[in-house]
């Protein structure tokens, strides 16, 4: 799986993924605490390392990245909400965005390119953090019960698909030898 098929497959699949965390805050969890928001930052980003692995043909070494980089990020924003309220969830997502890009030239390459994987993920953080940031109104009223979880997915889909792109195209399929 690569170019354009990747991006779309990845996108929709962890928009998917995502809508279902929306999902399972809304209904099962009664209030907001640290550590699930840490264990929904660890399965998601399992997920979206997951994807950038298929795609580089080492899935395990990418869910276990991913999977850090996501508990990293809960972690982050756990310890700058305090400071920075909600404003902290958009830095932390151009930190992960940034760690998914040294991540992906990692997967891709087999060798730490921190230039090209940083470069990457920069542009793949504004392209993101900007779709991101123009959806965000759908958890808006609050109210759970109301949510058109259709609309979330797609939400998602519209966040992830620059990210994505940014990572996934243009690049070699599978490290080097």
């Amino acid at each position: 799986m690569g170019g354009i098929g990747a991006v779309i497959q990845s996108s929709l699949a962890i928009a998917a993924l995502s809508t279902l965390g929306d999902f399972i805050w809304a209904t099962w969890i009664p209030r907001h605490i640290p550590a699930y928001g840490l264990t929904h930052g660890t399965l998601l980003f399992l997920g979206i390392g997951l994807a950038l692995g298929v795609v580089a043909h080492r899935p395990a070494a990418g869910a276990i990245a991913g999977a850090l980089i996501g508990a990293g990020g809960a972690a982050g924003f756990y310890l700058l909400a305090p400071l920075a309220g909600y404003a902290a969830m958009f830095l932390m997502w151009i930190a992960i965005w940034v760690a998914l890009g040294v991540l992906g030239a990692w997967l891709k390459t087999g060798t730490l390119d921190l230039r090209g994987g940083l470069s990457r993920g920069g542009v793949a953080a504004v392209l993101s953090g900007a779709a991101f940031y123009a959806t965000s109104g759908i958890w808006r009223p609050f109210d759970p019960q109301g949510w058109d979880y259709a609309t979330h997915f797609g939400a998602w889909t519209l966040a992830y698909l620059p990210g994505f792109a940014t990572l996934l195209l243009g690049r070699e399929s599978g490290p080097r030898s």
